[in-house]
């Protein structure tokens, strides 16, 4: 059944193509956080262990919140990994041992370029008359770049 929210098909098309792209990201970058909280190790062990799991708690919700508002819309979200890398814009991790450093590092790298791309992305709805997911984009904006806010704490 088509939608009748004052939003065309061509539209509608367009806005689900940029959160499917979004959703594959989230799915990278909570696969990389969940990782780096089960390979974490050292002295502040603990620590790192539950802001990783925060993290990716947020993300979690985020991916959920992402892949509903593409319902919403009458698209279908992507939903196997295949799809999320090869809609991905972030490098996944496939690194054997890495260091806690460069793990935070790393996470505030894709979140950066989350955060960039959410703002392109929401220009591109601002420009396609869809308030709605404007809005949506930048609240996930702001999440992200308080995400990196505290990731940038643990490397000043």
């Amino acid at each position: 059944m088509k939608l009748n929210i004052g939003l065309d098909q061509d539209t509608l098309k367009q806005v689900n193509e940029l959160l499917n792209a979004l959703l594959a990201d989230q799915h990278v970058l909570y696969i990389k956080t969940r990782k780096y909280h089960w390979n974490v190790s050292g002295p502040s062990f603990l620590e790192y262990h539950e802001f990783f799991e925060k993290q990716y708690k947020q993300l979690e919700q985020a991916i959920d919140e992402v892949a509903e508002r593409i319902r919403t819309l009458g698209g279908r979200p992507l939903s196997t990994m295949e799809d999320f890398l090869k809609y991905t814009s972030l490098k996944e991790d496939k690194s054997a041992e890495i260091k806690t450093e460069d793990m935070f590092k790393r996470l505030l790298d894709d979140h950066e370029q989350s955060i960039r791309e959410l703002r392109e992305d929401v220009s591109k709805c601002e420009e396609l008359d869809d308030a709605g997911t404007a809005d949506f984009l930048t609240a996930l904006m702001e999440a992200h770049e308080k995400m990196a806010w505290m990731l940038r704490k643990y490397l000043s």
